[in-house]
């Protein structure tokens, strides 16, 4: 699905990318002072003496070079990439000049959520190889170090290019950075080294870990043409309805013989028609809390909220259902509603670039000013509950007759802080206000559960579908 990703350095440059080494001017200054003091001195075994310098010297800067290293990165060149997934990439260097590359000196910088054990040149044996430590995140690795950060070096002949391996692990979802990557070249024995050629990173998309998720096929709602859900409207469905008196436009493969035989009148057994549902995930982005650890450590917020979104659009869209995104922040970020596996590449792909932004300012009119939620749409909140302008915004969905739901996202093992003074008591008597203001919201309509994979929203699915179908006090 995915090309490989490339990020190439800039042409070659001419020779005053090079400059002379510490050797060449030892070597010179040598052969100069021989020289010299064998004129001098009248003494020819001191010229003798510098003749293989002087030769040396000049024999090694007979092909001096003309063009720089061509250095390249690559990446993304397995298919999608998940969480906990093997992850590889390379860093390449290039010969175009005419003049062998006696030594490279290659050296990148790999982001801490890509975890690289192995690292080797194509032709060579893998030069470091540390298998992977049962720890996560990016100081799990010894000292956080990784076996990219180290300088590798090779040599590169004319006309070919040599490329750096590297092998390891995805630890977290999103955009991670293999670069900038480096190399600088020593040739003619070592008396000339260019400048170091600089290339920008590439990214590699790490896609969420779609957690196992099912849920019940009640819905509020069913509003479409088509789909898996019972709907209340009749129609041609498999969900039996009831039997009743045979119209004008009743199929003959609707009748019930044995009713029609019972009641000496042709009756049709009626059935309600299959709709399809729209989704509306809503991702509350104002706060953070947690410390993420990768794919098998410790979850973030946002490490949550970002799981469970690819999960419950997983389900819904394997359904036939439409999905659609919000993000609940200053950049109001959102994805149109749409069906099938390209929407679920499409949400995926939306997921990268979420993160979390605080904001002064209330993101609800931002939200839903210019576009109206449809009343039928079923709405999943992912929020941690850590702003008040999130519980006011369930409970304006919920006042404006919306089918709301939200799913408590913050960390369960989430400790209180452990400085002296007030500090834990304040952490407590916060966690009393927050049971509170969720009280409050299930007060308001607003069911609130904690995400916990498959069958989270089971019980609130079939309330808020309970709720849906029952009659309304005053014709409303």
């Amino acid at each position: 699905m995915t090309a490989p990703t490339e990020s190439r350095s800039t042409e070659p440059e001419p020779a005053a990318g090079w400059a002379p080494t510490p050797a060449l001017g030892r070597a010179v200054l040598l052969a100069g002072l021989l020289l010299v003091a064998g004129v001098l001195l009248g003494r020819v075994d001191l010229i003798v003496l510098a003749a293989p310098f002087a030769l040396g010297t000049a024999y090694a800067l007979r092909r001096r070079p003309t063009a720089l290293p061509q250095v390249w990165v690559t990446a993304g060149d397995d298919g999608p990439l998940v969480e906990g997934g093997a992850a590889t990439a390379a860093v390449s260097v290039g010969n175009p000049d005419t003049v062998d590359y006696d030594l490279v000196v290659l050296r990148t910088r790999v982001s801490p959520w890509l975890r690289i054990f192995r690292a080797g040149f194509a032709r060579d044996e893998a030069v470091a190889d540390v298998p992977p430590t049962g720890g996560e995140g990016p100081a799990a690795s010894g000292a956080g170090r990784s076996v990219a950060d180290r300088p590798f070096v090779t040599s590169v002949p004319v006309g070919s290019a040599v490329d750096l391996e590297l092998a390891g692990r995805a630890l977290r979802w999103g955009r991670h950075p293999v670069g900038p990557a480096g190399a600088r070249v020593a040739t003619a024995g070592g008396l000339l080294v260019s400048r170091a050629v600089i290339v920008e990173p590439v990214r590699v998309r790490v896609y969420p870990r779609t957690e196992p998720f099912e849920a019940v096929e009640a819905m509020p709602r069913a509003a479409g043409l088509v789909g898996a859900h019972h709907s209340r409207r009749p129609g041609e469905g498999g969900e039996l309805a009831g039997v009743r008196v045979f119209a004008p436009g009743d199929r003959l493969r609707r009748i019930d013989w044995r009713v029609s035989l019972r009641a000496r009148q042709l009756h049709v057994a009626s059935t309600l028609s299959d709709r399809d549902a729209e989704v509306v995930v809503l991702l509350d982005v104002l706060a953070e809390a947690g410390r993420s650890g990768g794919v098998n450590g410790a979850a973030s917020v946002l490490d949550t909220t970002v799981r469970a979104t690819a999960a419950i659009a997983e389900h819904y869209l394997h359904r036939g259902d439409r999905v659609s995104l919000l993000e609940y922040g200053p950049a109001a970020r959102r994805l149109r509603p749409a069906a099938g596996r390209r929407q679920y590449l499409t949400v995926l792909e939306w997921l990268l670039d979420i993160h979390v932004t605080s904001s002064s300012h209330e993101p609800y009119d931002q939200v839903f000013g210019p576009q109206l939620l449809s009343s039928d749409a079923l709405v999943v909140v992912l929020t941690p509950l850590l702003d008040e302008r999130s519980a006011q915004m369930l409970a304006r969905l919920a006042r404006a007759g919306r089918f709301v739901v939200a799913v408590d996202t913050l960390p369960t093992d989430l400790v209180s802080p452990k400085d002296r003074g007030w500090a834990e008591v304040a952490y407590r008597l916060w966690r009393l206000d927050r049971e509170v203001m969720i009280g409050q919201l299930r007060e308001h309509g607003v069911p609130v559960v904690r995400w916990a994979g498959a069958g989270s929203l089971d019980q609130v699915l079939r309330d808020v579908a309970r709720m849906a179908t029952a009659p309304r006090v005053g014709g409303r």
